[in-house]
């Protein structure tokens, strides 16, 4: 990203704020230094949990062979043998997400407690702004490895059965002990979301807002709303773009931009697609269309189907047909 300090500006309203935002180089200042050094131990696994995903290549071959041959021990001790460290490494995954929900939370407890509006906030303590960016980038590059491979839960699928099966016959397999029923459970319902990263986000900032009664719901979804600005801006503005010295800055800021509308549509009560939402969708779903379709298909489909206002009657009929 080189120097690049990003700029944002509010077209809608006469005088909003304009101030540079920095994604590459900002550091914690010492008010920011306790939030940001909590986060950032859970950031620094981020990069080896996208990489283990990126490896798994499942027990599908193992699984049939045991499958067709029901009666042929060895080969369902074989099928075990291979499934057992994958559902440890699906567990390990599962856990990273519950640390990242507590780094989300953490973050958004400082972007918008008082006395400074969110706006402000992001002005000022810009480390923790480019930390909440990078959570929401791991979030959707995630997801989008999740939804393109199916040996995930065909692995736990088979892993369930035969831990149920051998319940009935009385016996007990050694990986009960990593992987018991509560969190079989847990799990199952996790890796049963088609972005279940990302849904874990927007249940944490739902949960957010409804415990933090006080705090007025705009201050979250301004948060939001001027992070999605921010990332648009970027995007669509020649000068900007020029001055990007890495390819993967654009996705990063795709990516980024796409993870705080969804979570905003989550938040707020009318959501990111009615005419009163802060969001220039029309902005940031053209800014998507304009890149090559092979790195934007997964992050469009992500505004298809894991918002929660697109089908609304606010929606408009223009915003749809762009997102058909």
């Amino acid at each position: 990203m080189g120097n690049l300090l990003k700029v944002l500006t509010y077209n809608e309203l006469e005088q909003g704020p304009n101030f540079f935002l920095d994604f590459e180089n900002a550091q914690p200042t010492e008010a920011e230094t306790a939030v940001w050094n909590q986060v950032n131990a859970v950031l620094e696994e981020s990069q080896g949990v996208l990489a283990e995903l990126q490896s798994y290549t499942g027990a599908g071959q193992e699984i049939r062979e045991a499958i067709q041959n029901p009666g042929d021990l060895r080969l369902q001790e074989r099928a075990w043998s291979a499934v057992c460290p994958l559902v440890a490494k699906l567990k390990r995954f599962y856990e990273f997400s519950l640390r990242l929900e507590n780094a989300l939370r953490s973050l958004l407890e400082a972007l918008t407690c008082p006395p400074y509006p969110p706006t402000q906030h992001l002005e000022r303590e810009q480390a923790l702004a480019k930390q909440f960016a990078e959570i929401l980038h791991f979030t959707l590059s995630f997801d989008e490895l999740k939804m393109t491979n199916p040996a995930i839960q065909n692995d736990f699928s088979y892993y369930r059965r035969t831990i149920s099966r051998n319940r009935i016959n009385n016996l007990q397999l050694d990986a009960e002990s990593e992987v018991n029923n509560e969190m079989a459970n847990r799990m199952s319902l996790f890796y049963a979301e088609a972005t279940p990263m990302l849904k874990t986000l927007s249940n944490a900032t739902t949960k957010f807002v409804s415990e933090n009664k006080t705090l007025p719901i705009e201050d979250t979804t301004d948060c939001l709303s001027t992070m999605a600005c921010v990332c648009r801006v970027m995007l669509e503005t020649p000068e900007y773009r020029s001055r990007f010295t890495n390819t993967e800055t654009l996705l990063f800021c795709m990516r980024v931009m796409v993870g705080v509308i969804i979570l905003y549509d989550h938040v707020h009560p009318v959501g990111a697609f009615a005419k009163t939402s802060k969001i220039d969708m029309k902005g940031c779903i053209k800014v998507l269309k304009d890149q090559p379709s092979t790195s934007t298909e997964g992050l469009l489909n992500a505004l298809r189907y894991t918002t929660r206002h697109l089908n609304d009657d606010t929606t408009s009929k223009q915003i749809r047909a762009l997102l058909q």
